[in-house]
């Protein structure tokens, strides 16, 4: 694999982009995708139908089992045609048998189903792994690009499906009238007959061309998914840089050599070079007038014994400053020398040293200076609330939430008044005295006291908009069995007779103005 002959930019991409180009690759060598994949799935479709021709399903399915099978001719062309190597449709379909070979059976049962199947095949057929070396791979590869590939199998099996029966749509609306006619849908479930077995063979046929077009594409994409990924791993992109710039640097390097190999050959010898110096140059003869020469030899202090007595001047103070430094020190902080005495603070670390059995005693002091300081920290903090308390306070009175105004109760429900002003002392003995001539008067008259009391009494919160339903939900919230037995029996006659016009029975009044009396000496809780 040599990426400097890669048909597309080597870069990283996200993963749609990646999609996106596996489609353009696929449109590129679109001609020789959909040859092979013709040439070698038709016969294959064509040989299914023909056995299983009474059970139109079983070839579907056996046809669709294998498209796993079918997927590594296209990833072979593509891997070839992306680096300027397109195999010629005689050779890859030569190649078909050495590609089927490894892990078939695999790649047709337990990963049939497998949602990352066109990312995976990269690995097995052009990294050839298998086994823990493959599941490995896979681990590292599918840190990041396995969320694209499943999105890929997903919604390329639904447009799959989707193309699939537009075409069978297509192909309904194509026959002919008379035939549509004489079509029996009874004959169509009816395999048994045979003689519609042609149309459901002919549906098979329509998915199997589809399979031509796109399922080169479906290989594409995820072959384009397995290069991004590896490009993103293993940084394929620098690499490229290094290689190119590399190539544009030999040819210079050439000639920078060849130019300097001109450039010696011009040049005189090292050897011409050193006898002309020599010639040019003489070394100096050391005669007795030279300057290193012995002089003042008869007398007390020679011209050695002065060289000497200069050079030892000369390599002490104020000429030379000689220290030897024993820490660490910053550029302009004098260092210590080796004979100056420890400092203030060696000192102080030399006699911590020195107090090894007083450690728990430090200890126990580290322990009483922590608890002094938290001490201070919160002592502070209280002095702090108190000396502006007057301030916090008028700001916490600022920022406090308004007060709510009570609410008013409605003086109206359902269009009756519920104000306690508007009932009669005793409701009771008035529903008694209404029943015989008003007795929808007089229904009305105890529901409205049981809306009041809710109201008034219970501080249920009712709104007009409520129905007489959500009323009922609402009292059973208070969780008193009398109240709500009550409740229920009154609100069914009073809408039976209020919407449905059907007066309550006699029997009823005694059993209403009982319970009101019960309920009405009961305080509420």
């Amino acid at each position: 694999m040599r990426l400097t002959d890669a048909s597309v930019a080597i870069r990283p991409r996200s993963a749609w982009e990646a999609m996106d180009l596996g489609v353009l690759l696929a449109r590129r060598h679109a001609g020789l995708l959909m040859g092979s994949w013709a040439l070698l799935t038709l016969p294959v479709f064509v040989l299914l139908s023909a056995l299983f021709w009474t059970e139109p399903s079983w070839a579907m399915f056996l046809f669709w089992l294998l498209k796993p099978a079918f997927d590594r001719l296209p990833l072979y062309i593509l891997s070839h045609a992306l680096f300027d190597d397109t195999p010629s449709l005689k050779s890859a379909l030569k190649a078909l048998p050495r590609l089927l070979k490894p892990q078939l059976l695999a790649s047709l049962t337990w990963r049939r189903l497998s949602l990352t199947r066109s990312f995976d095949l990269p690995v097995l057929q052009l990294e050839g792994l298998a086994g823990q070396a493959r599941g490995r791979r896979l681990a590292v590869l599918g840190l990041s690009g396995t969320r694209a590939a499943s999105w890929l199998t997903i919604i390329g099996a639904h447009l799959e499906w989707a193309l699939w029966f537009g075409l069978i749509t297509l192909l309904y609306l194509l026959l002919p009238q008379q035939l549509k006619i004489d079509m029996d849908w009874q004959k169509l479930i009816d395999v048994a007959q045979g003689d519609w077995l042609w149309l459901e063979h002919l549906s098979n046929s329509l998915y199997a061309l589809l399979l031509i077009v796109w399922e080169p594409v479906y290989v594409a994409c995820g072959f384009t998914l397995y290069l991004n990924r590896r490009t993103e791993l293993e940084a394929w992109d620098i690499e490229l840089v290094f290689r190119r710039l590399r190539q544009r640097l030999t040819g210079i390097a050439y000639a920078v050599l060849l130019g300097c190999a001109a450039l010696l050959a011009m040049h005189p010898g090292q050897r011409a070079m050193a006898e002309e110096h020599a010639q040019s140059c003489p070394l100096p003869s050391l005669d007795a007038s030279a300057p290193q020469a012995a002089r003042l030899t008869r007398q007390a202090l020679t011209s050695q014994a002065a060289q000497g007595a200069i050079a030892q001047i000369l390599d002490a103070p104020p000429f030379q400053h000689r220290e030897t430094v024993t820490r660490w020190h910053f550029g302009d902080e004098p260092a210590e020398s080796a004979d100056a005495p420890p400092g203030m603070l060696a000192r102080f670390f030399q006699w911590l040293a020195g107090l090894g059995e007083l450690s728990k005693g430090l200890a126990n002091l580290a322990v009483a200076l922590k608890v002094l300081l938290w001490a201070l920290l919160i002592g502070a903090l209280a002095l702090l609330l108190w000396r502006y308390r007057e301030w916090w306070f008028a700001f916490a009175r600022r920022v406090r939430p308004p007060r709510r105004t009570p609410r008013e109760a409605p003086g109206l429900l359902f269009g009756l008044e519920v104000a306690p002003e508007s009932l009669p002392d005793d409701v009771a003995a008035e529903v008694e005295r209404l029943w015989g001539s008003q007795p929808r008067e007089a229904l009305g008259l105890l529901y409205r006291a049981l809306l009041s009391r809710l109201l008034h009494e219970f501080h249920l919160p009712l709104k007009s908009a409520h129905t007489e339903g959500e009323v009922l939900a609402l009292q059973q919230g208070l969780q008193r069995p009398e109240l709500d037995a009550f409740a229920r029996l009154l609100t069914q006659h009073w809408q039976a007779l209020a919407y449905g016009h059907r007066m309550p029975p006699e029997s009823l009044r005694e059993r209403l103005c009982a319970d009101w009396r019960r309920l009405d000496g009961q305080a509420p809780a």
